[in-house]
C-alpha cells in the first residue's frame, strides 16, 4: 500500500516510523526540510513540499497512492491538502483536525463529498482516553468493547498483591473470568506462559468479561476509589474537552499560569469547573487549592518533564490517581518508575487511530497502550479467515500476539487454546511491538 502522509510534526513523524516497520510503501512531506532529517535509516522517501501543493503532491505521487494522511499543526492545510489529493486521484483521505464540532455523525457525510474521507482530532481521542481511565481509578490501563462487555485492564501489582509470586498455571482457574495476556516488568513486555510468575512491580493486563472486574480487582489487591475532586495543571486544549466531558458530580479545578488564557477558559467550562490564574508547580498554592484533598491530579502542560515531577509532587501530597501528558518517548520509562498512574502520549493515541484506517482486516479499533509499547484491537473475524479454521492451541500464532476475548451474538467469553473462533466473533487481539500486520494473514 502506498501512503503518502503530509506533515511531519508529531504525529507524522511518529505514524511514519511505525508504518515503515510493516513493509508499505511510505512517502512523507513537509516544507520544513530540517524535520524530515529524522528518516536516515528507515524505509521512508521524504519530498520537500507543501501538501497544498498540486505539483508538490503531483511529485510524490498522489495518482497513484492508495491513501493521503495530512496531519500538519493545522487544521485549515489539512482540510484542503485532502480535497486536493481527493480530485488528484488518492483513494481515501484523512485528515487532523482541531475543531470535534466536524467529527459529530450529521457532518460526516458533508465532509466525505467534499473528499475528506475521516477526520481525527488527537486532542479529543486524549480527553476520551483521560475519561476512561478516570472511570476505573485503580487500574493503569483500561479498554472496552462491545459497550464494556469485554475490558483489557492494565493494573500495576505490589507485594501484598494476592498474585505476586505466583505462576500462571497456580492462577489458572477453571471458570475462565479473566485471561492474562501479558506482562510488563522494568522495560521489557512479555505474553506468559504457565510457568512464569507475577513479580511485585509487575504491570498485569487482563482481559475479562464486565462481570467479572470485581474479581480481577481484589485478585490484585486494589480498593474502590471514587473520584470527586481533580486538578488539572494546564488550560490546554485537552483539559477543556475533558472538562467537557466529565460528570457534573465532579468537582474540577483548573491551572493555569496565563492571564488571559484563565479569562478565556473561564467563559467556556461547566458551573463545576474552577479556573485559577496559577502555577502548578507552586506547592503552596496546591495546598492552598486542598490538593490532600484531591482525588485525581492531571498534568496537560507542553512540557513532559514539568508534567511528570509536578504528578510526583501531587503523589507526595497523598493523591492517589495521577495523570501525565508525556509526549517525549523517552521519558515515559522515568514516568513508570516515579509511579505516575497513568501515562498519555498524543502522537501514540492518534497514529494509532489512523493505523486501523491502514489495515487490510476487519479492525473496529486499535489502542497504543503507552507503558507496554505494544497494540490492542478488536477484529472481526471473516468467512474462511485463517483464524477460524482450527482451535487457538492449533494455529501457530506469532509469539508475539495473543488472543484475550471474543464477542459472539453479543456475549463476552474468555479465549482458550480450545476455543474456536468462527466468522463474525468480534475478537480481542494482544499484539507486541509492531506485530499488528502478522495479525492480518490470520483474519482476512
Amino acid at each position: 500500500m502506498k501512503i503518502i502522509i503530509g506533515g511531519a510534526g508529531e504525529v507524522g513523524t511518529h505514524l511514519s516510523k511505525l508504518l515503515s516497520q510493516e513493509d508499505q510503501d511510505i512517502v512523507l512531506m513537509d516544507v520544513n526540510d530540517e524535520r524530515l532529517s529524522f528518516s536516515n535509516g528507515l524505509e521512508i522517501m521524504t519530498v520537500q513540499g507543501s501538501p497544498t501543493s498540486i505539483n508538490d503532491l503531483k511529485i510524490a505521487g498522489i495518482k497513484n497512492a492508495d491513501m493521503f494522511v495530512a496531519v500538519t499543526p493545522e487544521e485549515s492545510t489539512n482540510m484542503t491538502a485532502c480535497m486536493l489529493a481527493h480530485g488528484l486521484g488518492v483513494k481515501r483521505t484523512i485528515a487532523r483536525v482541531d475543531n470535534d464540532e466536524y467529527l459529530h455523525p450529521q457532518n460526516l457525510d458533508f465532509f466525505a463529498k467534499l473528499g475528506v474521507d475521516s477526520l481525527i482530532c488527537p486532542e479529543t481521542l486524549v480527553a476520551e482516553e483521560i475519561i476512561s481511565t478516570l472511570k476505573q481509578p485503580w487500574t493503569r490501563q483500561w479498554w472496552e468493547i462491545a459497550n464494556g462487555k469485554l475490558v483489557l485492564i492494565g493494573v500495576k501489582v505490589r507485594e501484598n498483591s494476592p498474585i505476586v509470586n505466583k505462576s500462571l498455571k497456580e492462577l489458572n482457574n477453571e471458570r475462565r473470568i479473566y485471561h492474562i495476556v501479558a506482562v510488563k516488568r522494568e522495560r521489557d513486555t512479555i505474553i506468559p506462559h504457565g510457568s512464569d510468575q507475577i513479580l511485585p512491580g509487575d504491570l498485569v493486563y487482563f482481559t475479562v468479561t464486565q462481570y467479572n472486574v470485581d474479581e480481577v480487582k481484589a485478585l490484585t489487591g486494589k480498593a474502590d476509589i471514587h473520584i470527586r475532586n481533580i486538578i488539572i495543571m494546564g488550560g490546554s486544549r485537552i483539559a477543556l474537552r475533558v472538562c467537557e466531558r466529565i460528570s457534573s458530580n465532579v468537582r474540577v479545578k483548573i491551572l493555569e499560569m496565563d492571564k488571559r488564557k484563565s479569562y478565556r477558559l473561564a467563559e467556556k467550562v461547566n458551573s463545576n469547573v474552577m479556573v485559577i490564574n496559577g502555577d502548578g508547580r507552586d506547592t503552596d498554592l496546591l495546598i492552598q487549592e486542598n490538593i490532600r484533598k484531591c482525588d485525581a491530579f492531571i498534568a496537560l502542560t507542553d512540557n513532559s518533564e514539568t508534567n511528570i515531577l509536578a504528578c510526583v509532587a501531587a503523589k507526595n501530597f497523598g493523591v492517589i490517581k495521577t495523570i501525565a501528558e508525556v509526549e517525549n518517548l523517552d521519558y515515559i520509562h522515568m514516568a513508570e518508575k516515579l509511579d505516575v498512574s497513568s501515562i498519555i502520549n498524543k502522537k501514540q493515541i492518534a497514529s494509532s487511530h489512523i493505523h486501523r484506517f491502514l489495515l487490510q482486516a476487519d479492525v473496529s479499533t486499535v489502542k497504543c497502550l503507552v507503558f507496554a509499547n505494544a497494540e490492542v484491537a478488536e477484529l472481526v473475524a471473516r468467512l474462511e479467515s485463517k483464524i477460524t479454521q482450527k482451535p487457538v492451541k492449533n494455529l501457530n500464532l506469532p509469539k508475539d500476539i495473543t488472543l484475550g476475548g471474543r464477542i459472539r451474538d453479543g456475549k463476552a467469553e474468555i479465549i482458550s487454546g480450545d476455543t474456536q473462533i468462527e466468522a463474525g466473533d468480534h475478537v480481542l487481539v494482544f499484539c507486541l511491538n509492531t506485530a499488528m500486520h502478522k495479525v492480518e494473514d490470520y483474519f482476512n
